[in-house]
């Protein structure tokens, strides 16, 4: 379980906190007395404060914070990022705070819940502080009878000196957010998804500032959600080194399934296996996994976000393996494999694993500074509809296909070439249509190329020996000075170099 849910042995009330825990069955085991309270707030060793030196991202988050003070001059700037939320009864999921509030204080998997960055404005930009509930002392009640804070709980938690050291941004309790919020005027914006809560909070001022405001104008808390999006566009340096080191760990990932085959084909949920392999890998090398893992054999490799994992792992089928480490700066990986599980393609396979790859290699092929972004997958469509035509499966001709009236090779491939990249799996996906699909690239782009082939078991268009094959070949892409680089090109491509790294590491 995550460090920040609420686990046996049974959870009591805090009495001093702002936001009690959830009820239990059995809140009332821990003891009450004041002979008790007494005892177990004393007796402890000094605890030194040891202030750690800025971490390696505060600089590159301070750069943004300057930038979003350009674009919201005189404005106060709120990103909330966000709460614990509920999975049954009183055990939370495990928190990840908002991309957005990471990407601008530098502060990933060891965030704390309820956490609010405000960027105040001043007469020459704007001063950041970041709020967020501070450790209780253990003459307090909080810290063991408290299942969401108590360091009984969850373990020792940050003080505000030692967040403002690690981040490089100054620190306040959460407590005097209330006074931010309370002082909101009509040019405040606020990350309206974040913190739903929160956001109802802001409405609620800025209605009590105006009989005329329209409580459905949030005009200006979309744009920055939007700003906050298109600013993620570009990676910097650090980015693009967390990124290059998500793929690695997701590397080993692929190793690590691949290696236990055979205990994954003997077990009738063979694909849940594959699952629990990666994400362990996940959980080792990293913080989770950056979604859920798709582990899709046989003919679920035709459901293109398959989830459920709950079928076997069949010799002589494909398994379509789409998976990504996450580390715990939250920055993602996101590849996809398709293996033969036997260790070699059939023929069909083989084909249809050959001509998926063709168009990956055709759309990375013009991937550089200056083209847009929807061209790579115009360029990769061309090659399905030209393949898909030359096995008869169309009722028009390729060319005919392509025109944007017709599209019927989309029959095979419905989902889009590729995605940007980042602290989200599919990042800035709030970003203007002219600066994402339409937008340019330039140099420090990431994104995925993805192009797939899907003939579904019922589908009469395609002969008896296409049914029930799904490939997909999906590698993470940076944008480079002159060109292009793919970030996964080690993880084994061709379907040669497939059936090697199959054979090398099952046995088979």
């Amino acid at each position: 379980m995550s460090s920040q849910q609420s686990t046996s042995p049974a959870t009591s009330p805090a009495t001093d906190t702002a936001e009690a825990p959830r009820a239990t069955a059995n809140r009332s085991t821990t003891p009450g007395s004041a002979a008790f309270k007494e005892f177990i707030g004393s007796g402890w060793a000094d605890r030194p404060e040891v202030l750690p030196g800025a971490r390696e991202q505060a600089a590159s988050a301070a750069r943004r914070r300057e930038r979003v003070s350009e674009l919201f001059r005189g404005r106060r700037v709120i990103v909330p990022a966000g709460r614990l939320k509920q999975r049954s009864n009183d055990t939370d999921y495990a928190f990840r705070a908002h991309s957005a509030f990471t990407h601008l204080t530098g502060w990933g998997s060891d965030s704390e819940p309820g956490s609010v960055l405000v960027l105040e404005p001043t007469a020459t930009g704007h001063e950041a502080t970041v709020y967020f509930r501070e450790r209780a002392g253990r003459d307090s009640d909080e810290f063991y009878a408290n299942p969401e804070i108590g360091e009984f709980w969850i373990g020792p938690r940050p003080s505000l000196a030692q967040v403002a050291s690690d981040l490089a941004l100054a620190t306040r309790g959460i407590a005097d957010v209330a006074a931010v919020l309370d002082g909101v005027d009509e040019g405040a914006v606020v990350l309206r998804e974040a913190d739903p809560e929160l956001t109802d909070r802001v409405d609620t001022a800025r209605l009590l500032l105006s009989e005329d405001a329209d409580p459905e104008d949030h005009a200006e808390d979309d744009r920055l959600a939007r700003e906050l999006s298109e600013l993620r566009l570009v990676k910097d340096a650090y980015e693009i080194g967390e990124l290059r080191a998500a793929v690695a760990a997701t590397a080993r990932g692929f190793d690590d399934v691949i290696a236990d085959l055979p205990r994954i084909v003997a077990h009738p949920r063979g694909e849940r296996l594959v699952e629990g392999v990666f994400n362990g890998r996940a959980r080792a090398d990293g913080n989770a996994v950056g979604y859920d893992t798709i582990a899709a054999s046989g003919p679920h490799a035709c459901i293109l976000h398959w989830t459920r994992n709950d079928g076997p792992v069949v010799p002589g089928d494909l398994i379509l393996l789409d998976a990504g480490v996450e580390l715990d700066s939250y920055y993602t990986a996101d590849i996809t494999r398709t293996l033969p599980v036997s260790g070699t393609f059939t023929e069909t396979q083989r084909l249809v694993y050959e001509t998926v790859r063709e168009a990956a290699d055709a759309a990375f092929a013009i991937v550089r500074p200056g083209i847009r972004f929807r061209e790579i997958h115009a360029t990769a469509m061309a090659v399905i509809a030209r393949r898909t035509a030359e096995w008869g499966l169309l009722p028009v001709t390729a060319e005919e296909a392509l025109e944007p009236e017709n599209q019927q090779h989309r029959r095979y491939m419905v989902h889009g070439t590729s995605h940007h990249l980042g602290l989200d799996v599919h990042d800035c996906a709030q970003a203007r249509r002219e600066l994402y699909l339409d937008g340019v690239l330039e140099p420090g782009m990431t994104f995925t190329i993805e192009p797939g082939l899907y003939f579904q078991p019922d589908d009469l268009t395609v002969s008896e020996r296409f049914r029930g094959i799904g490939v997909r070949i999906e590698d993470n892409i940076l944008v480079t000075a002159d060109g292009a680089e793919n970030l996964s090109l080690a993880i084994p491509r061709t379907a040669d170099d497939v059936e090697a790294w199959v054979g090398r590491l099952s046995g088979r």
